[in-house]
């Protein structure tokens, strides 16, 4: 089902090269909407606009926003890239793009001659607000390590619609981003998870990958139904390509649902029943005996003990040092104050990261 409806745009909230925030009237309603200059060409204010309103109709958290599909003046064009694979394939808003391993590529060679990402760290993460606190910490560290995050297409496929992303690529935290599958918007595309690895090492020149979907997890409630699966996925491929996989696990003691409680369902199925090599899985050194307590059971409960390398790091630090970043954090609606454990496990993935690279160096 696509609700479409008709606005007209009122005010220009925000806008960068790829990307607009706008507010618009559909009659006498008033409301805001996101505009992809790819699929679009840029908004100007009185132009009459066709929404997609789907989302907001059926009351879901997309973040209250209506989506362009496209501008009605006759003289609204969008410039042309040069790539030759379609992402979005075989729908109305399809787009081309230059991957990284597509022949014409200036990269193609770099792909073609990879052997192996020699042990070169890479962190995966379930869900979108695990990002800041693991790449705050390296760079707090190691101010001129190189970062490079790429985008499954788990959620969000316009890597624009990530403020977390922009916030970070201003600070100089992330040095480059790769989008892949049909995930589009990096600072290079590629297929799908190996050559988008392959490209961070050898394009990009990474000391760190960092590995994740953008905003908006998909999940149902079920053993199965969630895209955080891809964790699993994401974990063997490190491996296939000789990488070191470090793996953030969801946990939290502020989460009412008792399948999120402690250590997530998620990290949970996926540790136990889709990775089919192994991973080190970082916990924060929690200082609760309890909360701690409720950890170990449940990592003897799962037998994750016996499969993973399981590691534990001391990260009280994590808050100081988003606070020298001014990154403020925030997942389901909850901050760091609120979720302190599930924001420092991210932040622990980031302190090992940061041990492999140093031990690299010496």
């Amino acid at each position: 089902m696509l609700d479409r409806e008709i606005g007209i745009v009122h005010r220009i909230v925000y806008e960068d090269s790829e990307y607009q925030e706008i507010d618009i009237f559909i009659g006498p309603e008033k409301s805001k909407a996101i505009n992809y200059i790819c699929f679009t060409g840029s908004c100007m204010v009185g132009d009459k606009v066709l929404l997609n309103t789907t989302a907001i109709r059926l009351g879901l958290g997309t973040g209250g926003f209506h989506y362009v599909i496209a501008i009605l003046r006759e003289e609204s064009k969008v410039h042309k890239k040069t790539g030759h694979i379609m992402k979005l394939r075989y729908t109305p808003l399809q787009i081309a793009v230059q991957t990284m391993e597509e022949e014409g590529s200036p990269y193609h060679n770099s792909i073609m001659d990879f052997k192996s990402l020699e042990m070169l760290p890479v962190i995966s993460c379930s869900l979108h607000s695990m990002l800041a606190p693991a790449i705050a910490i390296i760079k707090y560290y190691m101010p001129y390590s190189r970062i490079t995050y790429i985008m499954t297409d788990g959620a969000s496929l316009p890597i624009s619609m990530s403020n977390s992303i922009r916030d970070l690529k201003n600070k100089k935290l992330i040095d480059n981003t790769i989008t892949y599958g049909h995930a589009f918007g990096g600072d290079f595309e590629a297929i799908n998870i190996y050559t988008a690895l392959i490209g961070a090492k050898e394009v990009c020149n990474a000391d760190v990958i960092i590995v994740g979907m953008g905003p908006g997890i998909v999940g149902t409630g079920t053993k199965y139904g969630f895209t955080g699966l891809e964790q699993g996925t994401i974990v063997d491929a490190i491996n296939t390509l000789g990488g070191y996989s470090i793996a953030i696990p969801r946990i939290s003691f502020a989460d009412k649902r008792k399948r999120h409680y402690g250590l997530s369902h998620h990290s949970i199925t996926t540790f136990t029943k889709i990775t089919k090599t192994k991973t080190t899985i970082v916990f924060p050194d929690i200082k609760d005996k309890k909360k701690k307590d409720i950890i170990n059971l449940q990592l003897i409960a799962n037998n994750l003990l016996d499969f993973h390398n399981i590691e534990y790091r001391d990260i009280d630090e994590l808050e100081k040092v988003l606070k020298f970043f001014d990154i403020k954090v925030s997942t389901m609606g909850r901050n760091y104050i609120m979720e302190k454990e599930f924001f420092q496990s991210a932040g622990a993935a980031g302190k090992l990261a940061l041990e492999k690279l140093k031990g690299c160096e010496e």
